[in-house]
């Protein structure tokens, strides 16, 4: 099977909005984080390893911003890869590795980008290997590059809002999902396993996560920071914040 042998539009779509239903404010974060981009690299392109990168939700959005940018996708999932591939359809370096794995950068093909990205993915390691990842990112990036993380990270200094915040998404996200405004994030993989073409990558994941991802793990940003600075990061702060949750950058 190619990745050409699905219907690469609808399903990035219905991936989109089923990503929307968790996060509303999904396409702010995204601005911000490109934002961050073009600051760095100034008029030039800018060389981009979108993180754990998907269905290529970044990727696509920083090309259509810079068409000329140089733009590196890795993951491991077998159908998000498959949609991305078709979806950019040769105009970024598509690459499979594990982030669990301490030599996932051998998959790259440059080791000085200017900017490394990544959205709603990281929860997946536990902190040990999440601040090691911290490092190795670090040295994938050009001196000046910067990185960015956005995902579930409560400010610890309001925990009783931040706790009110996530109730109400929890509320407006089920009703969408019995409204069928959108899929939840188990619907979707059952449509995609009853897809002709993307149900032996489904059935193929499951061999890779044969008892799915690990739990979540959503520490408060300021450990993030502390991570990236203890990684050897100049600069770290939060770029961007949305209810509970936000991007942090920072700067090598």
């Amino acid at each position: 099977m190619t990745p050409y042998d699905v219907d690469v539009r609808a399903w990035q779509e219905s991936w989109d909005r089923q990503q929307e239903a968790f996060m509303p404010d999904r396409e702010h974060r995204f601005a911000a984080m490109l934002d961050a981009v073009e600051a760095v690299a100034g008029d030039r392109p800018a060389r981009v390893l979108d993180l754990a990168g998907g269905t290529g939700s970044i990727s696509l959005r920083a090309l259509a911003r810079r068409p000329d940018a140089e733009v590196t996708l890795l993951d491991l999932d077998p159908v998000l890869l498959t949609l991305a591939e078709a979806a950019l359809a040769g105009r970024a370096t598509v690459v499979t590795a594990d982030l669990d794995q301490a030599d996932w950068a051998t998959a790259l093909p440059h080791r000085d980008y200017d900017a490394v990205l990544t959205a709603t993915a990281l929860h997946w390691l536990d902190g040990p290997r999440l601040a090691e990842l911290y490092r190795e990112i670090r040295d994938v990036l050009r001196p000046g590059g910067v990185f960015v993380n956005a995902d579930h990270m409560p400010d610890d200094a309001l925990p009783t809002l931040t706790a009110r915040l996530g109730e109400r998404a929890r509320e407006q996200r089920h009703a969408r999902h019995r409204a069928g405004a959108a899929l939840s994030w188990a619907g979707w993989w059952e449509q995609a396993a009853d897809d002709p073409a993307l149900g032996p990558l489904v059935e193929k994941r499951r061999q890779i996560y044969p008892t799915g991802h690990s739990p979540e793990w959503n520490p408060p940003a300021a450990w993030h920071l502390d991570a990236l600075r203890g990684a050897g990061f100049t600069e770290a702060g939060v770029l961007w914040r949305g209810g509970a949750d936000a991007a942090v950058a920072a700067l090598r």
